[in-house]
């Protein structure tokens, strides 16, 4: 049974990492180390920054991270129950996989389950977060589109090429967040 199980969690796992690989980290290693250049005026600063100045000139991956920031608040804004959802998922993904492997040692450690049992009841956890956090995804894509749309609209970027590399980075930055840490730990860029 517990082969059964390990063997049916790979699947999960591994397309995960390869979605992230490809739709994250793949691209914040080409986008994000771009330098762009912001229009100050229009570009407001992310949630919760209170910093009296800022910088004009960083970053695609930074810019990037600044619009999933503002893309998540205005989400939480306009559709609080979906952002909440979101985030428990979010939750889901960073408690279980370590919980489930604490007590899946001690049930090895009381001879209750066995050492091959641990593992896969370990990977069953982990990649049940990893297929929420990867369903869940879509309506935070969304939300950083709409974001995207405002950029657009606002002019926030004088170069066209330097608004595309950050919104690409920041759809990145949301497929790279999507996965449990467990597996990001796994697969760092």
């Amino acid at each position: 049974m517990f082969r059964l199980l390990l063997f049916v969690s790979l699947f999960p796992i591994a397309i995960a990492l390869i979605a992230r690989w490809w739709f994250g980290v793949r691209i914040l290693a080409m986008e994000g180390k771009r330098p762009c250049r912001c229009d100050l005026a229009s570009w407001l600063p992310a949630p919760g920054d209170d910093a009296i100045i800022h910088r004009a000139e960083q970053s695609a991956g930074e810019f990037g991270r600044q619009l999933r920031l503002k893309a998540l608040a205005a989400w939480k804004a306009h559709d609080p129950k979906a952002a909440a959802a979101r985030e428990n998922t979010r939750r889901f993904g960073l408690a279980v996989p370590p919980l489930t492997g604490v007590v899946a040692v001690f049930a090895v450690l009381v001879k209750k389950i066995p050492v091959m049992g641990a593992v896969a009841v370990l990977l069953a956890a982990t990649a049940l977060s990893a297929a929420l956090g990867l369903l869940s995804l879509a309506p935070e894509l969304a939300a950083i589109t709409r974001a995207a749309r405002k950029t657009r609209e606002t002019k926030g970027f004088p170069r066209q090429e330097d608004e595309e590399a950050v919104i690409r980075c920041a759809i990145a930055h949301a497929w790279d967040a999507a996965l449990p840490p467990i597996l990001r730990w796994v697969q760092k860029p």
